[in-house]
């Protein structure tokens, strides 16, 4: 079940920070892409990516940034590990972002997009605490965006591709049906090593998520109040 696009008849506003986020995201990848040989590219990541064994000791392990080596959690969350990645990720993004920055407005949406982002960065290393793999991507807080629209939108319809045929479904089945595929990928994941640059970082997204479901829970009633079409 792969979503094509959701309704935004109910939309007011137009997604500045969505379209913000997705541009730098993209910019960051052809940097990434700017790097030359693979060896350049591993000491990149090296650098810039959430290395949990870093937070586990406390202090940048070589090669090192000129900041405090926690600032990785904000710079991970806009680089990517391949098209696909950046593709898949940005793809949700704009699908989903729009509605819930439009509930949120702009500032709030932003701080919403970086805590998720974070919370799925920590999650990611409690679970991963000495690894030194490389852990990259927005998809844990774009995981938090999702778990928000889940809240507000419920009944939102998704279109979504399934094999060759196009439909339309509500927003939980589609976000209900992601969630719970993250969590058994997650527990089948249990005991099978670090999770590397290729992989997926399961917990990062059930973390994500988690944040953006409770953050959306607990402000709930000071954001601007907005019936969906298909409620």
């Amino acid at each position: 079940m792969f979503p094509l696009g959701d309704d935004n008849s109910e939309r007011r506003t137009t997604p500045y920070v969505t379209w913000a986020l997705i541009a730098v995201n993209v910019l960051v990848f052809f940097v990434e892409l700017g790097q030359g040989s693979d060896a350049q590219l591993q000491a990149f990541f090296n650098r810039w990516c959430v290395i949990p064994q870093e937070y586990a000791l406390r202090t940048d392990l070589p090669p090192t940034i000129p900041f405090p080596f926690w600032f990785t959690i904000f710079s991970s969350m806009f680089m990517h590990g391949g098209w696909s990645h950046l593709l898949g990720n940005m793809l949700f993004l704009y699908i989903f972002g729009d509605n819930v920055e439009d509930r949120w407005g702009h500032f709030r949406y932003l701080i919403l997009y970086l805590l998720c982002g974070v919370a799925a960065s920590l999650a990611h290393i409690a679970f991963n605490l000495h690894s030194t793999v490389p852990s990259l991507g927005a998809s844990g807080a774009i995981s938090g965006i999702l778990g928000a629209y889940l809240v507000y939108f419920p009944r939102n319809r998704v279109r979504v591709a399934l094999g060759y045929f196009i439909t339309t479904v509500p927003a939980y089945v589609v976000l209900g049906l992601w969630i719970v595929m993250q969590v058994f990928s997650q527990i089948g994941a249990l005991g099978g090593g670090d999770v590397n640059v290729s992989g997926v970082a399961y917990m990062a997204h059930i973390g994500g998520f988690s944040t953006g479901v409770l953050l959306a829970l607990l402000l709930r009633g000071r954001a601007p109040q907005q019936q969906s079409y298909y409620n």
